[in-house]
């Protein structure tokens, strides 16, 4: 159990690098229709960008911006990784017919 622990802190250890530590949460998760250009000015030059994008492309997260990204642009790469993985499961079939 605690080696599980050790896991989930080690995950999240790129967040206590985050540009937008300190930052209130509300301007990650602006109404329908406002702009995301503060959030994502924050998120710009972020040394742990990535690490966040990733963390909410596996994690399905479904609001907010994430890695400089909205839900929108998420939902893009998702689509594009799953085209991908199809693709090189039927390249791989095709292989082994």
């Amino acid at each position: 159990m605690a080696m599980h622990s050790d896991i989930d802190a080690e995950e999240k250890a790129w967040q206590d690098y985050a540009n937008c530590l300190g930052v209130d949460p509300d301007l990650f998760f602006p109404e329908r229709g406002a702009s995301t250009r503060e959030a994502k000015e924050v998120c710009r030059g972020c040394v742990v960008r990535d690490d966040c994008l990733e963390y909410a492309l596996q994690n399905g997260e479904k609001f907010g911006i994430w890695g400089g990204m909205s839900e929108r642009e998420r939902r893009r790469i998702r689509r594009q990784r799953a085209l991908a993985r199809a693709a090189a499961a039927a390249q791989a079939d095709g292989v082994t017919a």
